[in-house]
């Protein structure tokens, strides 16, 4: 098992920047890939992107987030979310997760607020 917990969300303004961390706890041992969600009010969760089983920066990042947002991960156990240049449209309930041994994303987070505001 997994456990993880989302920290750093609030209220910016348009054009300013936030930081989500998500601090991992239980089987880390074993370096899951873990990645980043989001879910606006009225639509489907969104994949935002994902860090594989090594330390470094994101490897894959979607297409609206790209180029203002950075995913991290300093080791088994933190991965960091740096939005910049938010928009109203990235408001929304942002999600850690990570994955089962199956390559599913089995692990998920409470979830934390960010709103933007235009």
């Amino acid at each position: 098992q997994v456990q993880l917990v989302e920290s750093g969300g609030g209220l910016v303004q348009a054009g300013g920047s936030l930081k989500l961390s998500c601090a991992a706890s239980g089987r880390t041992f074993r370096w899951p890939p873990m990645g980043w969600f989001r879910q606006a009010p009225g639509k489907d969760r969104q994949f935002i992107g994902s860090v594989m089983r090594s330390i470094g920066v994101s490897v894959n990042l979607a297409d609206s987030v790209r180029g203002r947002f950075t995913i991290s991960r300093a080791n088994a156990n933190t991965l960091t979310l740096q939005m910049n240049s938010l928009k109203p449209d990235d408001t929304a309930v942002y999600y850690c997760s990570a994955q089962g041994e199956d390559g599913s994303w089995d692990y998920w987070g409470q979830g934390i607020q960010v709103t933007v505001s235009s």
